[in-house]
């Protein structure tokens, strides 16, 4: 049996982020970083990060709770990885990717990543299609999602991190995703390679139309604009290009089920009408979203 074989599922993904230690950053003082002993990733003035059982970093500086759980997030890889809910969502972005990005090798950051499918299935459409290289590092907030992520998912860094004060060095990445999460465009900025991208994806007005008709009476839950949204990353970005990826998926009660334990609609809807709609044996679910894709304005 080889020595790798050997190692546990903490000491195999130390092993892997030992690779890519110079992009990381002490969420503390800012020092440089290394991983030590396939334990721990510790900075120059000994701040001491330990690698989790499942291989992710916990890089938080203070404890934060989110409403998220593990049961969500396993829900949510089930309707993203084996359901193949947003597949043409994440081939979109692929397509993107290969007409905008030259070289050959990719950093890719998926901001608000949650379980990770998202960055997982894209990185595996543009190394399989495009045959390029990827690194794929997700950060949540979640320590719950980011669990599951690293869970599943190996060979890709996983770090529960605040997108206020990400433990990264500047210009680190030429790709950062922003998938139906909060944004932090100042730290977009610091983060991206001078020629790199931010991708955002917005929810326009008919995303889930018939959950939100079927859970709630009131007109603006039922239907909203995310025009603020996007005029405010044209104020930060030259737009290179934006799409509208729509279309409509057929699910069975199990998916159903998973969809509605995945999303945060439910959570300010009533118990009988969110029980009503898992009761069906199958639903039409409409998917309609905006890909954003811009670059650094010119100074």
């Amino acid at each position: 049996m080889s020595i790798l074989s050997k190692l546990t599922k903490r000491e195999s993904n130390a092993g892997y982020v030992s690779e890519f230690e110079w992009m990381f950053k002490c969420p503390l003082c800012d020092e440089s970083m290394n991983v030590v002993d396939l334990k721990s990733l510790i900075c120059h003035n000994h701040h001491t990060f330990d690698f989790t059982k499942q291989g992710y970093l916990n890089l938080t500086t203070r404890s934060i709770k989110t409403k998220y759980s593990k049961e969500l997030f396993e829900a949510r890889r089930k309707v993203i990885a084996k359901d193949g809910f947003f597949e043409p969502l994440s081939r979109t972005i692929a397509e993107s990717l290969k007409n905008q990005v030259a070289k050959e090798n990719l950093v890719i950051l998926d901001t608000g990543c949650g379980e990770g499918s998202h960055l997982v299935n894209l990185c595996d459409l543009v190394r399989t299609h495009f045959e390029k290289t990827v690194v794929g590092v997700g950060i949540d907030l979640s320590k719950e999602g980011i669990f599951v992520a690293a869970k599943n998912y190996s060979n890709y860094i996983w770090a529960v991190a605040d997108l206020a004060k990400t433990p990264f060095r500047d210009g680190q990445f030429d790709v950062i995703l922003n998938l139906l999460s909060p944004s932090n465009y100042a730290e977009f900025n610091r983060l991206l390679r001078p020629d790199g991208l931010v991708i955002k994806v917005v929810p326009q007005n008919g995303y889930l139309k018939e959950l939100r008709l079927a859970l709630f009476d009131e007109p603006e839950k039922q239907s909203y604009s995310n025009h603020e949204t996007v005029d405010l990353f044209n104020e930060h970005y030259q737009m290179v290009s934006s799409s509208r990826v729509q279309y409509a998926m057929s699910l069975n009660q199990d998916s159903i089920q998973s969809l509605l334990q995945m999303t945060p609609l439910t959570w300010n809807a009533s118990k009988e009408r969110v029980q009503s709609f898992l009761e069906r044996e199958t639903a039409e679910i409409t998917v309609d979203l905006e890909v954003l894709v811009g670059k650094r304005k010119s100074e």
